[in-house]
């Protein structure tokens, strides 16, 4: 039942809420249509984007300014004038979703109730900040999110809520993320309402069930063919549709998307062995073979196996990974 720690959030509290990627638009698209008071939206500064690099807001600056909502863009939100500009805005509450910066013990005492911050996954499994691509990497059956109150740790605060969702057999982390930050989006309202009803009861994490969620780096790129199936498919599905799963093929290096597993079972075949369909590669691996449906080659577009293989003429047998 967890632990009664402090009394309910003021009836009608002031936010501000702190986001930046897409991850975080249907939780501040839910609080402004409940309406909320959201006070400041605290985003990321403009960064460089994509491949012309040109100097861009973030998903959640643009949907605030929008709607009319003050945007405040701290290089850091930890420095004593940022502190300051926030206690002007008299908030109750945090509420973080996916916002790119740590918030430090001193910031986190600003909103006179708390800070509140939703993660992508059922915590204390997977703390930390690639959570959904973790998950599938790991081949999970499910996952979920938290509603928790921060403190100094990293996603070690004591939980409030928690919702699960199933993992399908061939999700994508593009797929998932889309149905978490949805479920995000549905259950900030009805949280958010019973935290100001109700006396609030606090589940602290457990320690020893904590696992951790590091950010994407280079060697989890590439896929190692001798893995089993599943384990090569929940890699190819893990880093879809960013940044790609690669292979080496003749010369360059392939990205791979859209894959499922065709079979378990067969062994003794040589690892990265391509058997060409008209519409997927059938690869095998150290046991079963994986279904590949779309890939990139350098300097192109992602695009269906069919139209690769008409700019790539490659032959049942050829061998990726060499």
């Amino acid at each position: 039942m967890g632990v009664l720690l402090r009394d309910r959030v003021p009836a009608r509290p002031v936010i501000v809420f702190m986001g930046t990627p897409d991850f975080a638009l249907p939780t501040l698209r839910s609080l402004l249509a409940a309406g909320r008071d959201v006070r400041s939206v605290v985003t990321q500064p403009d960064r460089p984007r994509g491949r012309g690099k040109r100097t861009m807001p973030s998903p959640v600056k643009t949907f605030a300014l929008d709607r009319d909502v003050e945007v405040l863009q701290p290089e850091s939100v930890n420095t004593e004038s940022f502190r300051s500009v926030l206690r002007e805005r008299a908030p109750d509450l945090f509420i973080v979703v996916a916002f790119g910066q740590v918030l430090k013990g001193d910031l986190l005492t600003v909103p006179r109730w708390g800070a509140l911050n939703v993660h992508a996954s059922l915590l204390p499994r997977y703390r930390g900040a690639a959570p959904i691509q973790r998950a599938i990497l790991d081949d999970e059956a499910r996952t979920g999110v938290t509603l928790m109150r921060m403190e100094e740790g990293l996603d070690t605060g004591p939980i409030l809520f928690q919702e699960a969702l199933e993992i399908a057999p061939e999700e994508t982390a593009g797929s998932l993320h889309d149905r978490l930050a949805a479920l995000a989006g549905e259950r900030i309202a009805v949280w958010l309402d019973a935290l100001t009803k109700e006396p609030v009861r606090e589940m602290p994490q457990d320690a020893a069930e904590a696992t951790y969620a590091p950010k994407i780096d280079r060697g989890t790129l590439h896929v190692d063919w001798s893995e089993p199936a599943r384990r090569v498919s929940a890699r190819i599905r893990a880093l879809d549709p960013q940044p790609g799963a690669r292979t080496p093929w003749q010369g360059q290096v392939l990205k791979l998307f859209s894959a499922g597993v065709a079979d378990e079972t067969e062994r003794d075949r040589e690892p990265g062995r391509v058997i060409v369909e008209s519409d997927r590669f059938l690869v095998d691996t150290g046991c079963g073979r994986v279904a590949v449906r779309e890939v990139q080659a350098p300097g192109k577009r992602r695009m269906p196996v069919a139209d690769f293989l008409r700019g790539y003429p490659m032959a049942s047998g050829s061998v990726l990974g060499t």
